[in-house]
């Protein structure tokens, strides 16, 4: 009985809706009206009553709210007249006016072009009130960035006309909220220096303006957490756990303290590192690319390593797609950890094209001749990144990106090779002073690559109160497109020497060649003229012995081995140099030279030290003279830093001007650290020691100095200020000397 009267009440409900639609009058037209810069398709989409169907009070609602929620609109409202024996529903809607005109008031620290960057506000966009506040969360959030954490931002919308509003954004920016203290909580074994240590985010000291330090940055915090993360990872801490820093900024709204609390987690050894998936080399070969060792505590910069290690092997030898892939096991109780590296080979891959692009003045076959891979041979990751470093160190291009592509089809990967090109012709300007020649002035006229051929053409002047010093020079790497290189240039050099003058002239050629990837050797020949006058009447014998006109005919031999990764700004590899020198086969000079000059960079994480020794050796021959320019004058930029020309050497006993020496020795040591990334500015501490001696009998004494230097890639080129301290300071010098300079480093 119950389910007859519930059939019949379902099918008479049935029949009611039935009869109810066939009472609602047929939509037999949709219109929109109000529209002035917005789309009728658009808005149609948004509607779900169709031609043909009987009008729905809910579908009505339904609709209005899909136009609202496209935010084009501040009023939407539906209205119905009668249309062909049914019914025109029409929505009538009110476009919300066009912002026309973006502004900022208040902003005094950041530019308005930096502000535009971070909002998503335009003028031609709709005056959305959401938006609009959206974007003033994005700007307050971009001034908490920049260390303005009381920053208040508030948005101003005037009308102007119907349609159109200008909006601006009142910001009133306070001040500056620096870093007081970074507080580490938690930490047990490692130290809240060390962990410090790895952070870019510092507090806030006396030269923060220079190291922008200091002050809160957000991304910068994000990468600082792993880092921290990854320096408990590196010393066997698996388990580790970084909490969101804490920011507290204090009563005074001056300053701010970061929390970062630490839950360390057991240290844990190396039970066991093993290896699988390996073919194409045995065991032993993969065996001896693997530093972790069981019983070892882990670290995973060394597991990395050995990751690259493993991947580098197959990759120089052909296996572009070769991965390694890390499967750790960590085992609670015993807190060890077992290691497996599943090795995928893949295929062998050969070189496909080599496309260059973005060089509009370089010359294809100025950059194809640093490239040491060929089309068709074996693919090798090594000889690519070699290609990029000599690419990159021809200092012809801003940035230089190499873009391996795999073939899957035919095992080759294409390279693209895309660089962005920079001014090669520049003035460098550069200077100096001394207490012989006060204030010296340096200025050269470069062309680096001279019609996009890779020539090089300087002409260089050098103008101080005593001194004058005039170059043109020519050098082509690869004459006649030939691996030759070609070399020479004329000069003219006037000094006022304390006790006397020297004018001279000359040119020299010569010729170079490469052999292997690193080693390279030249000869250059050498003619000058000289004329040595006013000899005062107290000089030294040595000097006055050389009184006249003379005339030198030398031949040099350079033999050069250089690894280094960046000739400008090196942060590993070596530069070893041995400079042979003859002359006296014509000319009035007769003498041998030899200089053994070798530098090594050695990076430490983000850090650079450097260590360089010479020792240089001069001697008269065939009966004849050794020049006094030729001897070995320590002291200076270039030398022993602190010191003035000559101090570090013979002096004549009666004037107690420096005569230079035929011996010399000398040792530089350079920490380099970053202080701008984006800017490449870097600055250093640096120790020298050297001295020059009248000969062996004399040789062991040096004088020693140190001091701070800053170093900058400018867009001019290199610019280099040094300051040193004279430590054994002798009686008639200086204590210290500051120095600059603009041109490559040494």
């Amino acid at each position: 009985m119950r389910k007859t009267v519930l059939l019949v009440t379902v099918l008479l409900l049935a029949s009611f809706t039935s009869l109810y639609a066939q009472m609602q009058p047929t939509i037999n037209a949709v219109e929109v009206k109000g529209l002035k810069r917005i789309e009728e398709g658009a808005v149609k989409a948004k509607i779900s009553q169709k031609l043909g169907e009987p009008i729905s009070q809910e579908k009505t609602n339904e609709d209005i709210k899909n136009i609202f929620n496209m935010a084009y609109f501040e009023d939407v409202r539906v209205e119905i007249e009668a249309f062909e024996g049914g019914v025109k529903i029409i929505y009538v809607v009110k476009e919300k006016p066009t912002i026309i005109r973006v502004e900022f008031q208040g902003n005094h620290k950041l530019e308005d072009a930096k502000l535009k960057e971070k909002i998503s506000v335009t003028p031609g966009s709709i005056a959305d009130t959401v938006l609009i506040q959206d974007n003033a969360v994005k700007i307050g959030k971009f001034y908490e960035e920049e260390g303005f954490w009381l920053t208040n931002v508030v948005p101003v919308v005037k009308k102007i006309s119907e349609n159109e509003v200008s909006l601006t954004y009142q910001i009133d920016e306070g001040q500056k909220v620096k870093i007081k203290h970074i507080v580490i909580e938690g930490n047990k074994n490692l130290s809240a220096r060390q962990v410090k240590k790895v952070m870019e985010t510092k507090e806030w000291w006396l030269f923060s303006f220079i190291s922008s330090t200091g002050f809160y940055k957000k991304e910068q915090m994000e990468v600082d957490v792993e880092k921290i993360r990854n320096l408990y990872y590196n010393n066997g801490f698996l388990k580790v756990v970084i909490a969101e820093p804490e920011i507290t900024v204090d009563n005074d709204k001056k300053n701010m303290t970061i929390k970062v609390r630490v839950s360390e987690g057991d240290q844990f050894k190396v039970a066991t590192v093993d290896f699988s998936g390996n073919t194409v080399f045995d065991n032993d070969t993969v065996r001896k690319k693997i530093t972790l060792t069981p019983n070892s505590l882990f670290r995973k910069n060394v597991l990395e390593k050995d990751m690259v290690s493993i991947t580098e092997l197959y990759s120089n030898n052909g296996y572009a797609l070769a991965s390694v892939i890390p499967d750790l096991q960590p085992d609670e109780q015993n807190k060890t950890v077992k290691i497996a590296l599943n090795i995928s080979e893949g295929d062998k891959y050969k070189i496909g094209r080599i496309e260059i692009s973005g060089n509009t003045k370089t010359r294809d076959k100025v950059i194809r001749r640093e490239v040491r891979v060929y089309e068709g041979e074996t693919f090798d990751s090594s000889k690519l990144k070699r290609s990029y470093e000599r690419i990159n160190n021809l200092g012809f291009f801003e940035s230089v990106d190499m873009v391996p592509k795999p073939k899957y089809e035919d095992k080759s990967v294409d390279v693209d090779i895309k660089v962005k090109e920079r001014p090669t012709g520049f003035l460098s300007v550069g200077g100096g002073y001394s207490s012989q020649d006060k204030f010296i002035a340096t200025a050269d006229i470069t062309q680096g690559n001279l019609f996009g051929k890779g020539q090089y053409i300087k002409l260089k002047g050098e103008l101080g109160g005593t001194s004058s010093y005039y170059e043109f020079s020519f050098r082509d790497p690869y004459v006649l497109d030939t691996p030759y290189s070609l070399s020479t240039g004329i000069y003219r050099h006037q000094k006022e020497y304390i006790e006397y003058d020297k004018e001279a002239y000359g040119f020299y050629i010569g010729l170079g060649k490469p052999f292997g990837e690193y080693w390279k050797g030249d000869v250059t020949y050498n003619f000058e003229k000289s004329d040595i006058t006013n000899i005062d009447d107290d000089a030294s014998v040595v000097v006055k012995d050389q009184e006249g006109k003379h005339t030198l005919s030398s031949v040099t031999t350079n033999i050069i081995r250089d690894n280094r990764d960046n000739y400008i700004d090196p942060t590993r590899g070596s530069r070893s140099m041995l400079t042979l020198t003859l002359a006296g086969l014509g000319g009035d000079y007769g003498y041998f030279k030899g200089l053994i000059d070798s530098g090594v960079y050695l990076p430490w994480g983000a850090m650079t030290f450097m260590v360089r020794g010479r020792f240089g050796y001069a001697s008269a021959i065939f009966g004849k003279k050794l020049p006094l320019y030729e001897r070995f004058y320590v002291g200076g930029l270039t030398t022993v830093r602190g010191l003035d020309f000559g101090d570090a050497g013979p002096h004549d006993d009666i004037t107690d001007e420096a005569i230079g020496g035929t011996t010399e020795l000398i040792f530089n040591t350079e920490f380099i650290f970053p202080i701008s990334p984006e800017m490449k500015l870097k600055g250093l501490v640096f120790f020298d020691a050297g001295n020059s001696y009248e000969g062996f009998n004399e040789f062991g004494s040096l004088r020693y100095t140190s001091g701070l230097g800053i170093r900058w890639i400018s867009p001019f080129g290199p610019i280099r200020l040094e300051w040193g301290y004279n430590i054994d300071k002798q009686p008639g010098e200086s204590s210290n000397k500051f120095e600059f300079a603009f041109g490559s480093f040494f």
